[in-house]
């Protein structure tokens, strides 16, 4: 009797074991995948066009459909960007409740976050004119290169902050919810966005290397012999980009 009993306890814990793996497994590869479809749609959005000029168009337009416009582009950009790293945080939510669809809502709620803080930036940008790269909606280009490099200064600043530290960590750590993942993350990436923002958010190479940086620092631990040097590089070239403003302004 015992003998049968054992049996069965092994096979309904290797039951739950396949159950698991596969749950996870799924919930792995729909967010890997959507991602993957995410980076397909935005590059093929954004080759063959004007950055500059799209970005112009996007942000100083008014009314609904390129509000709309912006929103979709930007909640795509940061699925594409924002989910690689996101990765284990969804398996691990898949883990703890067995269901996919739990993953899913957990993505659907971080995305959220996100897409609320494009709607802040759009704000900005359609309240104070400010736009990037090299140029302000109102059409000077010495006050939008200087506008840029103080915003990449004050993403290098934020780096170095204990606030940055402290919502770097929290987006490490198990989240009871895909909102509050979400606003950890955005904690913590917030300094990183704004840069790309101020430098070209429809540029390909800023993208893939703001995400290469949001993936680092989401999956390593924090390090004061890298971490550090790489806000300073980061103050250093919105040093640059401001005293080239100043040197080479461009025309009014």
């Amino acid at each position: 009797m015992r003998w049968h009993e054992s049996v069965g306890s092994t096979r309904r814990v290797a039951g739950m074991h396949s159950s698991w793996t596969a749950t996870t497994t799924a919930a792995l590869t729909a967010t890997l995948g959507l991602a993957a479809v995410c980076w397909v749609l935005t590059v093929r959005q954004l080759m063959g066009v004007d950055p500059h000029l799209d970005e112009a168009h996007m942000v100083t337009a008014t009314g609904w459909e390129p509000f709309a416009s912006f929103v979709i582009q930007w909640v795509t950009m940061m699925a594409a960007m924002m989910l690689p790293s996101v990765a284990p945080a969804v398996v691990a939510r898949a883990r703890a409740t067995g269901r996919v669809r739990a993953a899913a809502q957990f993505v659907g709620a971080y995305l959220s976050v996100w897409a609320l803080v494009g709607v802040m930036f759009y704000a900005l940008f359609q309240a104070f004119g400010l736009l990037a790269p090299g140029m302000s909606a109102h059409g000077s280009h010495a006050h939008g290169s200087f506008t840029t490099g103080a915003a990449v200064i004050a993403a290098g600043i934020y780096e170095l902050t204990p606030l940055k530290r402290y919502f770097r960590r929290a987006c490490r750590e198990k989240a009871q919810s895909g909102y509050e993942f979400g606003l950890n993350c955005v904690g913590s990436c917030i300094g990183l966005m704004a840069m790309l923002m101020a430098l070209g958010f429809m540029s390909i190479g800023w993208m893939l290397m703001t995400t290469a940086l949001v993936l680092s620092q989401r999956l390593l631990p924090t390090k004061d012999n890298i971490d550090i040097p790489l806000a300073l590089e980061i103050i250093a070239l919105g040093v640059l980009i401001v005293i080239a403003s100043i040197v080479f302004p461009g025309p009014a």
